[in-house]
């Protein structure tokens, strides 16, 4: 068990690893922060800054001996980094769970390999694969870079093999995945923390709603039936226990036809948990801490129906937003994580409202969105 005094590692400066650092710093942990970033917003909050590369020597030697245990934010860090890591320090989660979710080939076939329903897909490693691939997937579908895809990057949208082809040209040729784009009737991600003893707490389900591939709108609980969201935080379960998990993952579900399938998984705290931080009586953050430093894990009951909404740089053109009009609301708590750039597309923040039920959290979101997007078209 690690206590607080000790220093924590994290791999990755951004805004994820900033909510951890200010979890960690609250109680009690130094944080030395890895980015070669020199703007990295977890990188302002912590302990240390290193500035250097994932793969650096020095900057792993260092890490390895001034840390108890080392976490990362984001799965497309080198897997061999954390296993060089583990050799002197508790690393969690493993590099053998991250290296599986890093590469959506070795997911998929993970998933389907160990019984989890999947939308059908075909790995696409050369000419010959995509030409098979199609034959077996067919039309919709969307091809999917292997590594290093995220936020609706490195997808695209196929309705004949010529644009499969043109599309696979346009990734450079990247091993992907051809997937079947599925009818949804809606999106849901599970949330949950593993330990070390086996240990495990679930988050309530999180409804989602996505635009241009990325998360605009997260509303918990989700808007489906108890059965369903029993059915989707068992799976999640079964999954952590199946990668032998050690940390806090997240389970992305498509509902489609009324049949739950597994989308991604991400091994870390993910963006549909940001509203764990106003609404639950422990934050996917301070869960990461928790399991990290083999600490029981904390208790993830909803205190309240809540939506949160990602802000994006779009919002900030062609000046920074009007706050006092999200303000004003006593249920809204607004997040912004110290990014110096606004960038269309970039994740700048986030808010969250909380209300008596999840309608009226959902509508005064909604509201207060389109209240600090009008006062931004007003400026210009």
């Amino acid at each position: 068990m690690t206590l607080p005094g000790a220093t924590l590692g994290m791999l990755g400066g951004g805004q994820l690893g900033r909510m951890f650092t200010v979890a960690a710093r609250t109680m009690g942990y130094n944080v030395i922060v890895l980015d070669p970033d020199a703007a990295s917003p977890a990188g302002a909050l912590a302990t240390e800054h290193l500035r250097a590369g994932y793969q650096d020597a020095k900057a792993l030697d260092h890490l390895a001996r001034a840390c108890a245990a080392v976490t990362t934010e984001f799965e497309n860090v080198p897997a061999e980094t954390l296993a060089a890591l583990a050799q002197h320090c508790v690393v969690r989660p493993g590099s053998r769970a991250v290296a599986t979710a890093q590469n959506r080939i070795t997911e998929k076939i993970f998933l389907r390999d160990n019984g989890f329903a999947t939308a059908p897909f075909a790995v696409v490693r050369t000419e010959a694969d995509l030409d098979a691939a199609w034959r077996a997937i067919g039309a919709p579908a969307i091809l999917k870079v292997a590594r290093f895809g995220y936020d609706g990057k490195g997808q695209a949208v196929v309705r004949n093999l010529r644009e499969a082809q043109a599309a696979w040209e346009s990734m450079r040729r990247e091993p992907c995945v051809l997937e079947r784009r599925m009818t949804l009737d809606t999106e849901v991600s599970v949330v949950l923390a593993r330990g070390v003893d086996h240990a495990m707490v679930v988050y309530p389900v999180s409804e989602n709603t996505h635009a241009n591939g990325i998360l605009d709108i997260t509303v918990v609980p989700a808007r489906i039936s108890a059965a369903r969201a029993r059915q989707a935080q068992t799976v999640a379960r079964r999954l952590a226990a199946r990668l032998q998990y050690v940390g806090v993952l997240a389970v992305e579900f498509f509902i489609s036809r009324g049949k739950l399938l597994v989308n991604e998984i991400a091994p870390r705290p993910h963006n549909s948990g940001h509203y764990t931080i106003d609404a639950c009586v422990t934050n996917q953050f301070e869960q990461q801490v928790r399991a990290l430093c083999g600490l029981p894990l904390g208790d993830t009951r909803l205190l309240s129906p809540v939506a949160m909404v990602n802000l994006l740089g779009d919002l900030w053109s062609p000046q920074a937003p009007r706050w006092e009009r999200l303000l004003a609301s006593p249920r809204a708590k607004l997040h912004l994580y110290g990014k110096l750039e606004a960038r269309p597309g970039r994740k700048m923040g986030h808010f969250s409202c909380l209300a008596t039920t999840v309608g009226k959290a959902r509508s005064e979101a909604l509201a207060l969105r389109r209240a600090l997007a009008s006062r931004t078209k007003k400026q210009k």
